[in-house]
């Protein structure tokens, strides 16, 4: 069974994507009231803003360099419109996310939503318990918590 975590002395650092800031910005929001319905500490919950989600891979190495933390969370949101360019953005950095996921020794979160349309990634980031932000945090939360299981001495 996974150890709860103590949520107040808990680093975490969210990469957000500030394309259709709209919708990221109710990410955000989601991800920070879990986080404080946690009980975590506002001051220990670090933001960072780039321009899209293609960025944020790039970022949150950036962020593993230099930053102490104990997870990683990526928020953004890539709508399908009439051309490729949803299939490389969202392909792209899903792929960024996991191998940096595989080299990191946190937990590296994709709360990247990817949508057909704009009111799908409105659902998806409305301000309530089905907030996809909201469930990137909580996952963090989760997954904090089996790491520091599996890594206990026997």
């Amino acid at each position: 069974m996974t150890t709860p975590v103590t949520v107040k002395d808990t680093k975490i650092t969210i990469v957000l994507s500030e394309f259709n800031l709209p919708v990221t910005e109710n990410l955000l929001k989601g991800a920070e009231d879990a986080f404080a319905e946690s009980g975590g500490n506002k001051e220990l919950l670090k933001v960072f803003r780039v321009p899209g989600a293609f960025e944020i891979p790039a970022a949150i190495h950036q962020v593993l360099k230099h930053q102490q933390q104990e997870a990683v969370i990526a928020l953004g949101a890539v709508i399908r419109g009439d051309t490729p360019h949803f299939d490389y953005i969202s392909g792209e950095s899903a792929r960024g996310l996991a191998e940096l996921g595989l080299e990191a020794h946190i937990p590296v979160i994709n709360g990247i939503i990817t949508t057909n349309n704009a009111r799908q990634a409105y659902e998806r980031s409305r301000l309530d318990k089905k907030n996809k932000g909201r469930e990137a945090m909580l996952a963090a939360l989760q997954t904090i918590a089996v790491y520091r299981d599996i890594q206990k001495p026997a």
